[in-house]
């Protein structure tokens, strides 16, 4: 009786082929929506954690905060000697703790010229980072203590000062601002970071030579942030409490006083921006399933219409024997035929759509079967909703009424 009815049913949709389809365009138009959205949310998701990652393990980012202690409310930015005091009282726990100043500014090499971050940075910096050289050599001792005019470029810097002309960076000499200084090293390529900025467009210097000749400051504080590489056992929230206590001590904040310093997790930071992205895939998933909504009133409505015009063949199979179970049976699954071919078209076009997309935003392409498989049940699930109304009406016709139909 079941197959007879699904027969009935596809034999029904063929003959109104069109009429099913643009019924069947609201499920199809929900499950693509559903299913593309948490597949670009999951996509995102990814890229947001690789970029992260792309910062180092275990990594922790220390930056000045609004002093008590300084008039105005200004920042106090960390010395040279609180690094070392910091990596006396916490390098059991830490790889390395590397100081870097940065700035924006315009560098030119023949007619060429880019705006670029300029960064002064010591050893320590290339083992926070975990960030190697691709070619050429990294800063020697010398050029950590004379302060020297060498650099190493990043390599979108690379791109736009020395592709066109096909120079070897290796040995070209650079003008920053109002030095010169000369190529020794490329940095291997990172990409885009969390926030969407490309990490290849970097200048590094020497941490002297940048205080010397690009900051110019003569003061003992002139550090704006710090990077503390944790080692791989250490926990990160344990760290975070020891280098806080260690801040503390160390830039004499009294007790009662708030912290003149900041000090972020990169792993809280990934959840966090996890939990976000999550969150607003769900939330834009829920509106686009709206539409699923709107595609089961439209089988409702077209099963109405049906019953409609099928009166005189409802009551021919009444009066023939037909209980009213199988004729409500049989509209039943003429909804849920409905809803399931739409279900599957929906999700044939969300996976290509979604492939394209992801093509398109240079997305990874993150298809999540599951959801797929649960939209797909979701879809047939509101034929049924909406296909009983239409089918319980079917059934109670009163036969004679139903034959005399028109």
């Amino acid at each position: 009786m079941i197959l007879n009815a699904f027969f009935l049913a596809f034999r029904q949709i063929r003959r109104n082929f069109l009429r099913a389809l643009l019924t069947m365009l609201g499920i199809i138009i929900g499950v693509g929506a559903v299913v593309i959205m948490i597949t670009l949310g999951n996509g995102t998701t990814q890229v947001i954690t690789e970029r992260m990652s792309s910062l180092g393990s275990n990594i922790l980012l220390v930056f000045p905060a609004r002093s008590q202690n300084i008039g105005g409310g200004g920042r106090k930015l960390f010395s040279l000697e609180n690094i070392k005091e910091l990596n006396i009282q916490v390098g059991h726990i830490t790889r390395a703790i590397a100081p870097i100043v940065a700035t924006s500014a315009l560098v030119q090499f023949r007619q060429e010229n880019t705006q670029t971050q300029i960064q002064g940075v010591n050893t320590a910096y290339f083992v926070a980072t975990n960030w190697d050289i691709s070619y050429g050599t990294t800063f020697g001792a010398q050029d950590y203590r004379a302060g020297s005019n060498t650099c190493i470029i990043g390599a979108s810097v690379k791109k736009n000062l020395f592709d066109k002309s096909s120079t070897n960076p290796l040995g070209s000499r650079i003008r920053l601002g109002n030095i010169v200084c000369e190529c020794i090293g490329i940095l291997e390529e990172k990409g885009q970071g969390a926030m969407g900025n490309d990490q290849d467009d970097v200048i590094l210097l020497p941490l002297k030579t940048y205080q010397r000749s690009i900051s110019k400051s003569s003061t003992l504080y002139n550090i704006s942030r710090l990077m503390i590489s944790l080692k791989d056992n250490v926990d990160s929230t344990q760290a975070t409490i020891q280098i806080s206590n260690a801040l503390r001590e160390i830039r004499n904040v009294r007790e009662g006083q708030k912290d003149d310093f900041e000090i972020m997790d990169t792993k809280q930071i990934i959840e966090m921006m996890q939990n976000t992205t999550a969150n607003l895939t769900i939330f834009l998933g829920a509106i686009a399933g709206v539409s699923l909504i709107v595609g089961g009133i439209g089988i409702m409505n077209i099963m109405l219409v049906s019953v409609t015009e099928r009166t005189r063949e409802i009551g021919t199979r009444l009066a023939i024997g037909a209980m009213q179970s199988e004729v409500l049976l049989q509209f039943l699954i003429e909804a849920l035929s409905l809803s399931a071919l739409g279900g599957i078209l929906g999700v044939v076009l969300a996976f290509v759509g979604s492939l394209g997309i992801c093509y398109a935003m240079e997305l990874p392409f993150n298809f999540d079967y599951t959801i797929a498989l649960v939209a797909f049940v979701f879809s047939a699930f509101m034929g049924i909703l909406f296909g009983y109304l239409p089918a319980r009406r079917a059934s109670r016709l009163n036969p004679i009424d139903a034959l005399r139909h028109e």
